[in-house]
């Protein structure tokens, strides 16, 4: 402690001298930011008082000036000019061009002065940018703002926090649990801890991850289509398109270098490979995800953004801004826009079809064919997604008819609204009621405290929680999935019997089956009848040989490469760093890999991988045992816990909370919990009339027994809780969080009749 107290004298002494210096000759450049050399990463004497106050330099210090980082900008923006967006929001290659900027402008600091990794990641981002030129490119919606309280969600998720506007909003940039691991500190993908190259990651898929066609005898296909739901509504990278179709990823392979987009970051094939080689395929084509900006466009190392919101706020179902919620409303009776492909039958709507880039999402071997359009553009990836898409927009128009039943004074901007709320109330319920305890099993669950509470209400919410999607969940731990799709997808009759099948691949951007009568309630027979494959190291050759593959092909792209490729461009690091962070037992050999996964996996990673702290994230999650009561193993189940406890302890508009504008009361809240999967089946399909009380397990007839959608054992969603009665005073019309506008035109109905015609009526 003494020698604490005199470290602290001295530094006294010797600021205010260079404070007498300072307060006699003037401040020639005052210091923005100074990191401690030989300290703690992230240790800064930024916000000390002597520093903070007399803004003043202190030997042993790196001072870095707001004049050293105007004239990086300046020097940046030569090579890379950034104009205002065409339209009024930003679209993604736009919004790369200023995170391409931020971060040469970091590039340029970091080699004028000599920073270390950790320098550039913990004390760079501390540097204020708003007393800096940089504030002059700052987009509008990283830019300083007032957030103005709201009884509705904002689709682009701006000022669910309102004192860090953009957490968790569209284009924010992904959050880290542990800092990147860039080869050279600030955006080069990640190498081996000597240095070289990581084994080619096409050579790691197919060497690895194998079809072995092994079954998880519990979990259905329903959890991989909820599953996949919730991925596309967390994430999304930023990446460069085909210009045309919008459709496949920038061509990288087949280009001469000075007509390469300077993103690519193709996968060799290697020449020996045992499926390409007989198709002389020789180079996968990927992309790297674009620079996002920070708030306030700090500093700092590469992040790349996320297209869409990270709480759980249906954009799978509304859209993430408020022009594409306007393209998905009806405008009228708070209802979705849907397609009749069944005029004169008593068969419910499908979504609305894609007509304006009908190739974007989709493989169209006519001209004719047509996809469908939803809140999310990955709606036709799969036709399992596609179906859970579909659902969902029955499931609001179903929940928009009741309460204008309930209310027929309410406009149709209410109805929507009030609509929109009940739907994302339930997608949050079914999610952490039935997915996860599925995913993760109760007693991690439990652990990482994110079980539901039973009855009143949950009073959870931290404004300092981020619930930004995180790098590892994105690039790695919730792709967990793809070890458990299927080689082929099943159909099933009402009855529980096996129709027919197809292979996965050509169900992949292809769900035109859906225009058959009948097929819709099949596949979803089929998801509650099929067994997903086991969670293990084995992927589907699907998806590994023959994704994305084209009519007149043989062979596709492969996923497993893409997530390996995606994982290293993010930085995330090697499996190593991973079990650390989550306080598990660190692996020091690949011998004791064979603790955590088959003997043969484990000897096949020594084959190719350097150092067991080498083995890419994604890899090595799916390959762990595992955990009693879990799909997952011990890595992936850590973080995706610690990534939904995130979701929910940071999103203000989460159904449980109290005292908040868009609160529910206790009876609407006591109604939401009664929601189960099973019912929204029941409600939103044509002829199932029996399924499982959790369909995302397997029937047992003692622990999931099957039972009739018309019995008392599924409960109902009570809306009455909603009815507001026209005399009361009528409340203040509510708009968006932070905005003041309003999507759709508000319409009044006399009556109910209008519905019949949509199906929605028993």
């Amino acid at each position: 402690m003494l020698c604490g107290m005199i470290k602290h004298a001295l530094l006294a002494v010797c600021v205010l001298t260079y404070a007498w210096a300072w307060a006699h000759e003037g401040p020639r450049n005052p210091c923005a930011l100074q990191i401690v050399r030989g300290g703690k990463p992230g240790t800064t004497l930024h916000h000390h008082l002597y520093a903070n106050v007399l803004n003043v330099p202190v030997p042993g210090t790196v001072c870095v000036t707001y004049a050293d980082v105007d004239a990086a900008l300046y020097s940046a923006s030569t090579r890379i000019a950034v104009s205002p967006p065409q339209r009024g929001e930003w679209r993604p290659t736009e919004l790369a061009r200023v995170g391409e900027l931020i971060l040469e402008t970091s590039k340029i600091i970091a080699a004028q002065y000599g920073l270390t990794a950790a320098e550039v990641t913990y004390n760079l981002p501390l540097l204020d940018t708003t007393k800096t030129a940089v504030a002059n490119v700052c987009p509008r919606f990283a830019s300083p703002m007032t957030c103005t309280p709201g009884k509705y969600r904002r689709y682009d998720g701006l000022c669910n926090n309102l004192y860090n506007p953009t957490w968790g909003a569209v284009n924010a940039v992904f959050a880290r649990f542990l800092p990147p691991d860039y080869a050279d500190g600030i955006s080069a993908p990640r190498v081996a801890l000597d240095g070289s190259p990581l084994p080619n990651a096409r050579k790691v898929s197919a060497l690895i991850h194998r079809d072995d066609g092994f079954h998880d005898h519990a979990a259905t296909l329903m959890l991989i289509a909820w599953g996949q739901l919730m991925d596309h509504d967390f994430t999304l990278t930023a990446t460069a398109l085909d210009r045309r179709t919008r459709n496949e990823l920038e061509e990288c392979c087949n280009r001469p270098p000075h007509a390469k987009n300077p993103y690519c970051m193709e996968i060799t094939v290697p020449h020996d490979d045992p499926f390409y080689r007989l198709f002389k395929f020789t180079c996968i084509d990927f992309v790297r995800g674009f620079p996002g900006v920070k708030q306030n466009c700090k500093l700092g190392p590469l992040s790349q953004f996320n297209l869409l919101t990270a709480v759980i706020d249906g954009n799978t179902v509304y859209g993430g801004s408020a022009e594409a919620a306007r393209e998905l409303r009806a405008g009228v009776g708070g209802l979705l826009h849907h397609h009749d492909s069944f005029p004169g039958l008593p068969l419910k709507h499908l979504l609305p079809l894609k007509n304006d880039i009908p190739d974007e999402g989709c493989i169209r071997s006519t001209g004719s064919q047509r996809c469908f359009l939803a809140g999310e553009i990955r709606v036709n990836e799969q036709l399992i997604l596609t179906c859970a898409h579909t659902l969902m927009m029955r499931e609001h128009n179903r929940v928009a008819v009741q309460l204008a039943a309930l209310n027929p004074h309410w406009d149709d901007e209410r109805i929507y609204q009030e609509a929109r709320c009940i739907v994302v109330a339930e997608i949050q319920h079914v999610t952490y009621n039935e997915f996860l305890p599925q995913l993760l099993g109760k007693d991690v669950m439990h652990q990482f405290g994110i079980l539901l509470q039973k009855e009143g209400y949950w009073d959870g919410y931290d404004p300092k929680v981020d619930p930004s999607i995180s790098a590892s969940f994105s690039a790695a731990a919730f792709r967990f999935g793809h070890s458990l799709l299927p080689s082929s997808v099943e159909r099933w009759s009402p009855t529980h019997k096996f129709i027919a099948s197809k292979r996965l691949h050509e169900l992949i951007r292809q769900p035109f089956d859906l225009f058959r009568p009948g097929v819709l309630d099949e596949y979803f027979m089929g998801m509650l009848n099929q067994p997903s494959q086991a969670m293990d190291d084995g992927i589907t050759q699907e998806v590994t040989n023959h994704l994305f593959e084209k009519e007149n092909q043989r062979h596709g792209f492969d996923l497993v490469a893409f997530n390996l490729a995606r994982g290293r461009e993010f930085g995330v690091p090697g499996y190593g760093a991973w079990r650390r962070f989550c306080g598990l037992e660190p692996i020091l050999s690949f011998e004791a890999l064979a603790h955590l996964m088959t003997n043969n996996t484990a000897a096949m990673y020594a084959s190719v991988y350097k150092s067991v702290d080498d083995i890419d994230l994604w890899s090595a999650g799916v390959s762990e045992r595992p955990l009693p009561g879990s799909l997952l193993g011990p890595t992936f189940s850590c973080i995706i816990a610690t990534q939904m406890q995130r979701v929910r302890r940071g999103d203000r508009y989460w159904y449980e909370l109290p005292n908040q504008p868009s609160s529910l009361t206790p009876d609407q809240l006591e109604s939401i919990r009664k929601v189960r999967l099973a019912r929204i089946l029941c409600d939103n399909t044509d002829n199932i009339d029996s399924l499982q009380v959790y369909p995302m397990v397997l029937q047992d007839p003692r622990i999931n027994p099957r039972v009739s959608c018309k019995s008392g054992i599924i409960p109902h969603m009570d809306l009455t809780p909603w009815v507001e009665h026209p005399h009361a005073a009528h409340p203040p019309k509510q708009v968006l969080a932070g905005s003041s506008l309003k999507a759709g035109v508000p319409r009044t109905l006399a009556h109910h009749s209008f519905y019949y015609s949509f199906g929605l009526l028993p």
